[in-house]
């Protein structure tokens, strides 16, 4: 059954009055989104976040981190306008933008608005939002742990390499607007470029986290995609080439650290709700799991060669590279049905 719209003084005087007509839409199991014609015909996105399955603090951050990203965001042309916020009732009244739906050639398009939003924040905005929280040492020790069940040696400097890579990935000193969960459906097509909704994931860090998602397939998606050749090097260069001529600057850091960081997150193998609750990288010697279209195993071989692919002559992580050659290799004859992940033509998105 569909649920009610809320009924609240800010949403109405948002609305000119009681709704026209409220559509409710797909939305995750968080949130609650409608379609609402105002008064004067207009129509506008009402969103509420909800607590289902959360506690009412975790909902309320979700809320907060949500309001704030889409203020950021409001600097520039790359995410619906907030038209009105009842922190109350976590309600949310957005912009209603014309989604024209799939497009054969959106990856640039997709690039270019993900630079700019990157591109929004600096480091008067520090206190806006948390910082993004990347892998820890668990996750090193998980990752070292399962080559060591997949019978796969460690070469003697992996440790230190990873060790490295925890200090490299500190957000310190990185203040880009981070959308937290940049997947194909979290994205608007438009006449006028891509608008991102969806930000209650938002923080702040080094943009290359987000840029990485084409590389290493969509991490925190349910439609993980292999993006390669000749669209991965147009992406991001359009990336590259956005950030440099709105911030007169190179973008900072290292897209073979950013892959690796997402390669030793076991929670970047299941969806949201499945997070932090287990030790998932320990699960895929045991069992596999499906997430969307593509399991575990899956994902986990395209982000293990993607990371050994970018580190063969790298000065840092040439030792990790080695050993996810390897792990990538021993999967495969374990379990030979594990299927590439599909290319991001082949997949339906919506």
């Amino acid at each position: 059954m569909p649920h009610t719209l809320p009924s609240t003084e800010v949403l109405l005087s948002a609305l000119g009055g009681a709704p026209a007509r409220a559509e409710p839409l797909d939305s995750s199991p968080r949130s609650r989104v409608w379609r609402v014609r105002r008064a004067d015909g207009r129509p506008v996105i009402v969103k509420q976040i909800t607590d289902d399955g959360d506690t009412g603090a975790d909902a309320d951050a979700r809320f907060a981190r949500e309001l704030a990203g889409l203020r950021l965001a409001g600097r520039g042309s790359v995410a619906p306008a907030l038209l009105a916020a009842d922190p109350a009732a976590r309600v949310l009244v957005l912009e209603y933008v014309d989604d024209l739906g799939r497009t054969d050639d959106w990856m640039p398009g997709y690039a270019d608005a993900l630079a700019r939003l990157h591109a929004l924040t600096g480091p008067g905005d520090a206190v806006a939002l948390p910082a993004w929280t990347g892998p820890t040492a668990a996750d090193a020790e998980s990752f070292l742990a399962l080559a060591a069940a997949l019978d796969v040696p460690v070469p003697a400097a992996v440790p230190d390499e990873l060790a490295g890579l925890l200090q490299r990935l500190d957000p310190t000193g990185h203040h880009a607007l981070l959308h937290g969960d940049p997947c194909p459906g979290n994205d608007l097509r438009t006449a006028d470029g891509v608008r991102f909704v969806d930000f209650e994931r938002a923080s702040l860090g080094n943009g290359l986290m987000e840029l990485a998602y084409f590389r290493i397939g969509f991490p925190t998606c349910w439609c993980a995609l292999s993006v390669t050749a000749a669209p991965l090097t147009e992406v991001e260069a359009v990336y590259r080439t956005t950030w440099r001529d709105v911030t007169g600057t190179d973008v900072p850091g290292d897209l073979a650290d950013a892959c690796a960081g997402w390669l030793i997150q076991g929670d970047a193998l299941v969806e949201r709700a499945h997070r932090g609750t287990a030790d998932q990288l320990a699960r895929v010697p045991v069992e596999d799991f499906e997430w969307g279209y593509v399991s575990a195993r899956e994902r986990l071989v395209h982000r293990l060669g993607v990371v050994a692919g970018l580190t063969r002559r790298h000065d840092h992580l040439h030792a990790l590279g080695r050993l996810g050659s390897a792990m990538a290799t021993r999967l495969l004859e374990r379990w030979p049905g594990l299927r590439p992940l599909p290319t991001a033509d082949a997949r339906p998105w919506y």
